[in-house]
């Protein structure tokens, strides 16, 4: 690390779960936030400040009115840009030594399995089961890290799917893909401004632990999160021997 990257991180290195080594390997680190919305827009800016060296966001929508009121990255100049050029200008703005590379589309099969293989952790940021469980195919596919995280009305969940560990399950093992339940969206069922700040937050935390490698992230564990009690629990999670996405049947 250079001279500014010391002053910088000095909080960082001050930790010595982190320290030097800890930060040098996030500053190579690879990250793929899919969702520049609500839940994105509070990871992403903390894994800028931490010193994430390259940061990929994936969102095919452009910022609306309606979008203010919880989803940070954008503000009232941005409206009708695509989120993830309002993103990478806020993003650069608290931390010019980024690569960010954008990707004004949906996310598709085709395109993770181009990006995938030079990514070390994704972010699933996004707000519906179909792309959900495409992102964790992809992840599984790949062997690449998950961070999912989900928020609607007064109520947010987060968990980790470590596919480079065997003992771990995948968002498919939680949520059958054959199941098809019932979409529901912030448009519809109204959401908790400070609730996608809370899990995307946790997002951001969770994958620099797994980037870095200490403490103990919530793999075969789900954290839920109701702001309106002010109450967290957590399920554990294991493998599902009959899993479309991970079992060996499979």
């Amino acid at each position: 690390m250079n001279d500014e990257q010391l002053l910088r991180y000095s909080r960082h290195l001050l930790l010595e779960e982190i320290d030097v080594e800890g930060q040098e390997k996030l500053l190579s680190s690879r990250i793929l936030i899919i969702g520049a919305g609500g839940l994105g827009s509070a990871a992403a800016p903390y894994l800028a400040a931490a010193g994430v060296g390259t940061i990929t966001l994936i969102d095919h929508d452009t910022v609306e009115l309606t979008n203010l009121q919880r989803q940070i990255m954008h503000s009232q100049r941005s409206i009708g840009k695509s989120k993830v050029s309002s993103g990478k200008e806020f993003l650069q703005g608290i931390n010019p030594n980024l690569i960010i590379t954008t990707h004004e589309v949906k996310a598709s099969e085709a395109l993770l399995d181009s990006l995938l293989p030079n990514i070390d952790i994704v972010l699933d940021c996004t707000d519906n089961f179909a792309t959900r469980h495409l992102i964790n195919a992809a992840c599984f596919k790949h062997q690449v890290p998950l961070i999912s995280g989900s928020a609607l009305q007064f109520d947010g969940q987060i968990s980790v799917f470590d596919f480079r560990n065997p003992a771990s399950p995948c968002y498919a093992c939680l949520f059958s893909p054959e199941d098809r339940p019932e979409e529901v969206s912030c448009a519809s069922m109204g959401i908790f401004s400070p609730l996608v700040g809370i899990i995307g937050a946790m997002q951001a935390a969770q994958a620099l632990q797994v980037l870095i490698g200490f403490g103990q992230p919530l793999v075969g564990r789900m954290l839920l999160w109701n702001a309106l009690n002010t109450q967290i629990d957590e399920i554990r999670i294991s493998r599902n021997p009959e899993c479309v996405v991970c079992s060996q049947a499979h």
